[in-house]
Protein backbone atom coordinates (compact mmCIF):
# COMPACT_ATOMS: atom_id res chain seq x y z
CA UNK A 1 0.00 0.00 0.00
CA UNK A 2 1.17 3.46 -0.93
CA UNK A 3 0.95 6.28 1.67
CA UNK A 4 -0.92 9.32 0.25
CA UNK A 5 2.23 12.04 0.50
CA UNK A 6 1.02 15.59 1.01
CA UNK A 7 2.64 18.51 -0.40
CA UNK A 8 3.11 21.64 1.41
CA UNK A 9 0.61 24.76 -0.02
CA UNK A 10 2.71 26.66 -2.64
CA UNK A 11 3.94 30.21 -1.28
CA UNK A 12 2.24 33.62 -1.64
CA UNK A 13 3.06 34.88 -4.92
CA UNK A 14 3.09 38.25 -3.60
CA UNK A 15 3.89 39.06 0.44
CA UNK A 16 2.18 42.24 1.20
CA UNK A 17 4.23 43.61 4.25
CA UNK A 18 2.12 44.45 7.59
CA UNK A 19 1.68 47.78 8.05
CA UNK A 20 2.86 47.89 11.16
CA UNK A 21 6.36 46.77 10.06
CA UNK A 22 6.66 49.61 7.20
CA UNK A 23 9.24 51.88 8.83
CA UNK A 24 12.99 51.60 6.29
CA UNK A 25 16.51 51.02 8.00
CA UNK A 26 16.73 54.83 7.43
CA UNK A 27 13.71 55.66 9.47
CA UNK A 28 14.80 53.68 11.90
CA UNK A 29 17.91 55.00 12.54
CA UNK A 30 16.53 58.52 12.60
CA UNK A 31 14.46 57.74 14.70
CA UNK A 32 17.02 56.29 17.14
CA UNK A 33 19.28 59.10 16.66
CA UNK A 34 16.75 61.80 18.13
CA UNK A 35 15.52 59.76 20.50
CA UNK A 36 19.35 59.50 21.51
CA UNK A 37 19.71 62.96 21.29
CA UNK A 38 16.93 63.72 23.77
CA UNK A 39 18.42 61.36 26.29
CA UNK A 40 21.47 62.71 26.21
CA UNK A 41 20.56 66.78 26.36
CA UNK A 42 18.21 65.51 29.87
CA UNK A 43 21.43 63.95 31.20
CA UNK A 44 23.75 67.09 30.38
CA UNK A 45 20.79 69.14 32.46
CA UNK A 46 20.47 67.03 35.29
CA UNK A 47 24.03 67.07 35.49
CA UNK A 48 24.48 70.83 35.42
CA UNK A 49 21.38 71.02 37.46
CA UNK A 50 23.39 69.21 40.14
CA UNK A 51 26.25 70.79 40.30
CA UNK A 52 24.68 74.10 40.28
CA UNK A 53 22.76 72.97 43.24
CA UNK A 54 25.55 71.42 45.25
CA UNK A 55 28.02 74.50 44.42
CA UNK A 56 25.63 76.91 45.23
CA UNK A 57 24.65 75.29 48.13
CA UNK A 58 24.68 77.07 51.75
CA UNK A 59 25.69 80.58 50.43
CA UNK A 60 24.23 83.63 51.70
CA UNK A 61 24.54 87.43 52.18
CA UNK A 62 24.51 89.08 55.17
CA UNK A 63 24.83 92.22 56.53
CA UNK A 64 26.17 92.44 59.62
CA UNK A 65 28.46 94.84 60.25
CA UNK A 66 31.92 94.03 59.95
CA UNK A 67 34.25 92.66 62.68
CA UNK A 68 31.69 91.23 64.97
CA UNK A 69 32.66 87.72 63.89
CA UNK A 70 35.55 88.76 66.74
CA UNK A 71 33.27 89.79 69.27
CA UNK A 72 33.84 87.89 72.52
CA UNK A 73 29.66 87.34 72.87
CA UNK A 74 26.28 88.44 71.22
CA UNK A 75 26.33 91.22 73.40
CA UNK A 76 29.61 92.80 72.85
CA UNK A 77 28.94 91.93 68.95
CA UNK A 78 25.73 94.22 69.00
CA UNK A 79 27.13 96.77 71.41
CA UNK A 80 30.04 97.74 69.15
CA UNK A 81 27.51 97.56 66.05
CA UNK A 82 27.05 101.21 64.72
CA UNK A 83 23.89 100.71 63.10
CA UNK A 84 22.54 99.78 66.75
CA UNK A 85 23.78 102.33 68.75
CA UNK A 86 20.80 104.50 68.94
CA UNK A 87 18.85 102.08 70.32
CA UNK A 88 18.57 104.11 73.00
CA UNK A 89 17.59 101.74 76.66
CA UNK A 90 19.58 98.97 76.95
CA UNK A 91 17.56 97.05 79.57
CA UNK A 92 14.84 96.09 76.87
CA UNK A 93 17.15 93.98 74.54
CA UNK A 94 15.37 91.81 71.75
CA UNK A 95 18.18 89.61 69.74
CA UNK A 96 16.81 88.29 66.28
CA UNK A 97 18.63 85.26 64.69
Amino acid sequence: MSSPVSTPPPPPAHHEPDPGMSYSIMEIAIIAAVITAVALVLVCLLFLMLRYMYRHKGTYHTNEAKGTEFAESADAALQCDPALQDAGDNSKKEYFI
